[in-house]
């Protein structure tokens, strides 16, 4: 505690602990940790950025119309990405951009905690929800001349992070329409990324779903799954039993929780297995508050999904319960690669296994498929050679999570299933983006031509095109119904 004491002092000089929020106390802490100077900073310099993607665009529009609003404030704007690094920066008042030149609050600098410490862009992004840092606030000194809000932007349809909108200005200046302006900035962001997602539905907030219960399922066709998967279901059987801890990594809806689940069974087959889901940032109190009555249990084993969405305070907390908990809790957690992990929970974890992409592993698509059918289904469920070569075929972007919704709604209306039973998407090659009509055009030759016994004259009459018409816009949209 007189650390802790000594660490907020420095910061915020005469004013009393009370005053400082937890958030804050924990951003400090990590930047101490990282070896952040308390004189000034030091960021990386990298320069290199993807200027053509989707998020970096729909920015620069969004800061472009924010700069002719304040184009009479001492205000410099800033789009950054998932790590810090500042993207762009626009503002009208030359005095403050040449001081933050001098600070290296440019584009091509990385502004992370990690980099620059406490601050109001690398606090919104550990945390993942806005975030003020005004004057002494900041962990280096040589920042106490300014105030930054900033608002982390959340892709629509994945719920990642993909940056964030920082608007900085002078420490005594008014701020308090600064963090509002963040936010505007950073939802307007998100939505014209959704507008431009090809009118994709967003991706729900996470609600109620914060531990689910891992029932002991039998294994059945999914125990015939390629060596690739068995060999990583045999990587985390071995590592819980040596150490008791894993970190399953690869793209998300590859059944990384399923495997962690599975090998926590074969070590406990009675216990009861926990999946714990990662909680809106706004809930994280209430999220740790569940893990205490759990956490001392002896019978239970707790997979924690997603870690790398989880915010850096909460992560923090977590990681001191689980040490307070002792060796006989096993941690098993799941993200997207190592580096994504949050430093406090990567301490804690010993090995790594890797889960391979549902599209290099085409053996297990058909026995997944069955799998997943049969138990929506309640019994078996067969596939039809052309349905099996066009599961085959897909590219699985969403893996076995898009696999397990494709075949859902496929077996709620059949024992059999057909290429008429499965979504355009998964009957499309394409490799453009189509416009709504082009999709509706698409989805409605893919409904007729996928018909059990149509033919190509029944297509033409019910289509209203010709016969090369249609062999065209098969083409061109990539529909691959083979016999």
């Amino acid at each position: 505690m007189a650390d802790s004491e000594g660490l907020v002092r420095a910061r915020v000089h005469s004013e009393p602990l009370a005053a400082v929020s937890h958030r804050l106390l924990a951003s400090w802490h990590r930047s101490q940790e990282y070896g952040v100077p308390l004189d000034e900073v030091a960021p990386v310099f990298s320069g290199t950025y993807d200027g053509e993607s989707l998020f970096y665009r729909c920015g620069r529009e969004v800061l472009d119309g924010l700069r002719d609003t304040l184009a009479n404030e001492p205000v410099s704007m800033m789009l950054t990405d998932a790590d810090g690094l500042v993207l762009d920066r626009v503002s009208a008042n030359r005095e403050l951009l040449a001081a933050l030149d001098r600070v290296h609050l440019a584009p091509g600098f990385s502004y992370g905690e990690n980099q620059a410490g406490t601050n109001g862009l690398g606090l919104a992004l550990a945390d993942r929800v806005p975030a003020v840092v005004r004057a002494s606030e900041h962990y280096s000194l040589s920042l106490a001349g300014y105030t930054c809000a900033a608002a982390p932007v959340l892709h629509p349809l994945t719920g990642a992070v993909e940056g964030c909108v920082n608007l900085t200005t002078w420490s005594d200046s008014s701020t308090d329409l600064l963090l509002a302006l963040a936010q505007s900035a950073a939802g307007n962001t998100a939505a014209m990324m959704l507008a431009r997602s090809q009118g994709q539905q967003p991706r729900p907030a996470p609600r109620g779903e914060v531990f689910r219960v891992e029932t002991a399922r039998g294994g059945g066709s999914i125990d015939t799954l390629s060596a690739a998967w068995r060999g990583a279901l045999r990587s985390a059987e071995a590592a819980l039993a040596e150490h008791g801890s894993v970190l399953m990594v690869g793209e998300s809806g590859t059944g990384r929780a399923t495997i962690l689940a599975r090998a926590l069974r074969a070590s406990r087959p009675r216990g009861r297995i926990l999946s714990a889901g990662v909680p809106a940032a706004r809930d994280v109190d209430a999220w740790l508050d569940l893990w205490t009555p759990e956490l001392p249990k002896p019978d239970t084993a707790v997979v924690i999904r997603d870690v790398d969405r989880l915010p850096a305070r909460g992560a923090d907390a977590l990681a001191e319960m689980l040490r307070r908990a002792g060796d006989g809790v096993p941690v098993t957690v799941t993200a997207s690669s190592y580096d994504d992990v949050p430093p406090a929970l990567a301490h804690l974890v010993h090995t790594v296994v890797e889960v391979p992409p549902l599209r290099t592993r085409p053996d297990d698509i058909a026995p997944l498929a069955l799998h997943l059918a049969g138990r929506v289904r309640g019994r078996d469920v067969t596939l039809t050679p052309t349905a099996e070569r066009a599961l085959r075929d897909y590219s699985w972007p969403g893996n076995v999570t898009e696999l397990a919704t494709v075949m859902h709604q496929a077996a709620v209306r059949a024992d059999v299933v057909g290429v008429n039973h499965l979504p355009p998407e998964v009957l499309s090659r394409t490799t453009h983006r189509l416009t709504r009509i082009e999709t509706f055009e698409r989805d409605e030759m893919i409904r007729v031509l996928s018909r059990p016994g149509v033919s190509m004259a029944d297509a033409v009459e019910e289509l209203g095109m010709s016969r090369a018409t249609i062999y065209r816009k098969r083409d061109r949209y990539g529909i691959t119904l083979r016999s």
